[in-house]
């Protein structure tokens, strides 16, 4: 008894620290913003902030610009997340069925991921700006067209240009995690279903996708998640612009708190948008949960 009772103090102690981080710069954080999303909290109020109830919440719910920015962040979501992953279990797919230099096309396909938001965005935004690469290519290389095509300058152009951002940074993520699941499917069962004269197609619908189906659902919770939380891309490509028309659920939170300082607007846009994925992540586990039975 005595050294059970150590142990277990020795493991309190032990997660002691971890522990008071955790509540300190996590937990706390988090009581506090639900708190402040009660009250009209704003660079005028610091000192006295007056209890308001829901009137953020629902001011938030009625904001024209809130609208579009959710609309923005949806169809980004709605975008990027299957072509990412669609595209990272192909290239999985073609890097697991290769004999040589699987290392090298890893190492390649992986390069995007570890690439700074910033200096890619900053890539980007160069690249499809007014007088920027592209346009100085289809103008005086090609000789497509003979004036500038303004990308940036529309709500679905900027959007798209984020989102193939966005794509092009995420497939080497999910090749990873496609090709870890891959090797882990036993040959047997591509031995035994070619001994039955299954194609390719068949594999790949009977054997892969019921063998990967939990790499599925992990990639396609953490992926939503991330498209809720886009941020950098869209604030350095367009920053919102024309007008709010490019803003996404992050940057408008963002322009609400530091410009306005409207920070109780924004607190209760943050758990208004936690909701969401909650919501969204319950809805994806019972989807893939009734395919399995």
């Amino acid at each position: 008894m005595k050294l059970k009772s150590k142990s277990k103090l020795q493991i309190g102690l032990l997660l002691l620290p971890g522990l008071i981080i955790f509540c300190t710069f996590t937990v706390y954080p988090i009581i506090r913003l639900f708190w402040m999303s009660f009250f009209k909290w704003d660079f005028g109020s610091f000192l006295n902030q007056n209890f308001i109830g829901t009137e953020n919440y629902r001011t938030v719910l009625a904001d024209e610009n809130f609208h579009i920015a959710f609309g923005n962040t949806i169809v980004y979501t709605l975008v990027t997340v299957p072509a990412q992953m669609l595209l990272g279990l192909l290239v999985a797919m073609l890097i697991n069925s290769v004999t040589r230099f699987k290392i090298g096309f890893r190492v390649a396909y992986y390069l995007p991921v570890i690439t700074s938001w910033v200096i890619a965005s900053l890539v980007f935004k160069y690249v499809f700006n007014t007088e920027g690469m592209l346009n100085y290519f289809l103008t005086n290389v090609v000789g497509i067209t003979n004036s500038n095509i303004h990308w940036l300058d529309s709500r679905w152009g900027g959007m798209t240009v984020a989102m193939l951002l966005g794509i092009w940074k995420g497939i080497g993520w999910n090749m990873v995690v496609f090709l870890a699941a891959l090797q882990a499917v036993p040959l047997e069962l591509y031995e035994s279903a070619s001994l039955d004269g299954a194609g390719a197609w068949q594999k790949f619908r009977y054997i892969t996708l019921p063998e990967i189906r939990g790499t599925v659902l992990f990639a396609l919770v953490m992926l939503t998640i991330g498209g809720f939380n886009v941020y950098t891309s869209t604030k350095l490509i367009t920053d919102g612009k024309p007008g709010h028309d490019t803003e996404v659920v992050l940057t408008w939170m963002y322009y609400k708190a530091f410009s306005n300082g409207k920070f109780g607007y924004s607190a209760a846009l943050s758990f208004i948008i936690a909701f969401i994925l909650g919501l969204l992540a319950i809805l994806e586990f019972r989807l893939m949960q009734n395919k399995d039975q």
